[in-house]
């Protein structure tokens, strides 16, 4: 996020996750703040990404998304097993820097589950 405005709501959003969890009272209202935010700020990787996260979670009431993996010594990738309420905070702390290299493509990597798993 650009903007002291983004990354001010960003904060309160990251802060009401971290205490009430995924089920924190006007989560998904906040969400679409901040997607609109994100238009301003003309960044649609995370226009995209905010709009699939708060579709996810209203559409299973949980942030159970399988978009972080380990590598082995030979290779293998392996699922993270991850609680909703982390994940979801570790995406949100991958936007405050979403122009960051590595940042963006660990955001690709959500935005790229959150469709196969909507749609």
């Amino acid at each position: 996020m650009k903007t002291q405005e983004a990354n001010d709501k960003l904060d309160a959003i990251l802060a009401k996750v971290e205490k009430k969890g995924v089920e924190a009272p006007k989560l998904i209202e906040t969400l679409k703040d901040l997607r609109n935010i994100a238009l301003q700020e003309q960044d649609p990787l995370v226009v995209k990404t905010l709009r699939l996260t708060y579709e996810f979670i209203e559409e299973n009431k949980s942030f159970s998304v399988q978009a972080q993996y380990e590598e082995d010594d030979e290779g293998n990738e392996y699922p993270l097993e991850i609680e909703d309420t982390e994940n979801l905070v570790y995406l949100l702390t991958l936007l405050k820097d979403a122009d960051h290299k590595i940042n963006r493509e660990e955001i690709k990597d959500y935005r790229t589950v959150l469709k196969e798993e909507l749609y």
